[in-house]
This record gives C-alpha cells, structure tokens and sequence, in this order.
C-alpha cells in the first residue's frame, strides 16, 4: 500500500527487479487484468521492476472527494510516481483509459520514459467523438453461450468478439474479478461533470523518440483503432498493429501475437536503453 498526501491508499503489487514499469489498468478492471497478461511473458534475465497498480477508484485503491475529473487523476498518478520510483528512469504501459492516462504523463515524464506500450489505448475520451467499428462477433462457443447468463455474461459478451472457453475463464479470473470491486458511481460522477477528458490537449507533446507498441483491435467497438491511426507521427519507433479476430480484450483474444509484439517490443527498449549507456549493439 502506498499513502499519498492527499489521502488516496493505492494498492499495486511488484514482481522483478530491475528498471521500474509502470502498468496502468483501464476503467473498471484492477491491476490484475495486466499481471494476467503481462507476467508469463517476463524472465529474471529481463532486469524489469513490474509495479500494477490499481487506479482511483478501482480494485483496492478508494477514490477521494477532491477527485472530479480525469486532470485529478493524473495527479494521483504523479504523486504515485515521485512516491514509488522518485527521479528514476521507467518504461509506461497503459491499456484503454490507462493508456489514456499514459499518454498524459508523456507531458512530463517523457523525457526519463525508456519504452511506451499501448494496448487498445483510449484515444478520445468522449465516446460519441470516437471512430468507431460495430461489434462484430468473429467466433461464438455455442455450448459454453448455452451455458451462460448474468449481467457478467452480458458485460463480457458485449465487446467480446472471441467469445471462446478460454476467454471467458481468463476474463472471469482476471477482469471480472476487479469489475466488482470498481466505485461505479466515481468514475460517473466523473463523467456526468464533464472532467473525462483532460482539460488540456493531450496531443500536443513532444514527438517520443523511445521504442513504442501499440496495439489495437480491428473489431474494438469501445475504443477502436482508427484514432490512433492518425497518431502514428507522435511515436516514430512504434510498431503499430491492428489484429483481427480482436476487440477491446485484445489480450485475451491474440494471446501468441500479443506476447510475441511484448517481447520484441522489450527487446528495442532494452537495445535502445544499452545504447544510451554507451553498450554496443549486437
């Protein structure tokens, strides 16, 4: 647990050693939707300190009176940082609303941020300004949709678009676990008073020069992939890849192309990062 000074307790848990990344979760879920995903891909050779927190508001992190908009948030989220890794250099992972707020902290963080990954990043934050696809079902386990009912069926089936066996029991284990301990009410008091998206434009940073991955659902019908399309030019060392058969639990859908995108996508951080400090490249 992790006390700020303005009265917010965040929750996160660490795995590894190493250079400090900070993994930011969407809305709704906690941090154990990205340790899910995240954690098989990692060895000790990695030298990589994983910090999954749980944002304001969701998992075992409460929310604070004084937070009424999306610009608090990021506040939060410094204060963690000068709290946790203060003046150190770090790698940034944000999934939907987290990669919103990651893409906030470039501001002032970019210049000690070695490595950014977007996963299915909230790009707009108000939904009716989005680009969106329909949902579009690319495959549907007619047993297991026999089997299932519940406004936790519902939730999953409606951005699901690999509605497998084995993407329900993960989306159960690690999604729907921190979906019922989220504050519904904060981050609709959040949203009712108009403080989702930031009151600055989240746009206007600096090119990051540092090794990127973003990755995007072609049938992510919450927060697409069109958007971040028109973005490429801020991130001239991303890989940027739009998967099919994936929506907005991308992760879950395109396991072996999500881990396969992870590691080599650590593999340019760790190169870029040992050149900076005067290693060779092999």
């Amino acid at each position: 647990m992790l006390h700020s000074d303005r009265y917010i307790t965040f929750n996160y848990e660490q795995f590894g050693e190493g250079t400090p990344m900070l993994i930011l979760h969407g809305n709704g879920p906690d941090h154990r939707m990205m340790a899910g995903c995240l954690e098989p891909l990692f060895t000790e050779e990695d030298k990589i300190k994983r910090i999954y927190v749980d944002l304001p508001g969701m998992g075992r992190t409460p929310a604070a009176d004084w937070m009424v908009s999306s610009d608090d948030m990021l506040k939060a989220v410094e204060r963690m940082i000068a709290a946790l890794i203060p003046g150190e250099r770090f790698i940034l992972v944000g999934q939907s609303y987290g990669g919103y707020l990651a893409r906030g902290l470039l501001r002032k963080y970019a210049d000690i941020i070695d490595g950014l990954f977007l996963l299915c990043p909230c790009v707009i934050a108000e939904m009716q300004d989005r680009e969106l696809p329909a949902l579009q079902v690319m495959h549907r386990d007619s047993a297991l949709l026999a089997e299932m009912s519940g406004a936790d069926w519902e939730d999953f089936a409606s951005i699901t678009v690999v509605q497998s066996r084995s993407v329900w029991e993960r989306y159960e284990r690690e999604v729907e676990c921190g979906l019922k301990l989220a504050d519904e009410s904060f981050m609709q008091r959040i949203k009712a008073s108009g403080g989702y998206p930031f009151s600055f434009d989240v746009n206007d940073v600096p090119v990051f020069e540092k090794p990127a991955l973003i990755l995007t659902g072609k049938q992510d019908s919450l927060t697409g992939y069109k958007d971040m399309l028109k973005l490429l030019d801020l991130y001239p060392h991303s890989t940027f890849a739009v998967l099919d058969r994936a929506g907005h639990n991308l992760h879950l859908e395109q396991e072996a192309i999500f881990g396969a995108a992870v590691r080599e996508w650590l593999s340019r951080v760790a190169e870029a990062a040992n050149l900076q400090s005067g290693g060779a490249a092999v």
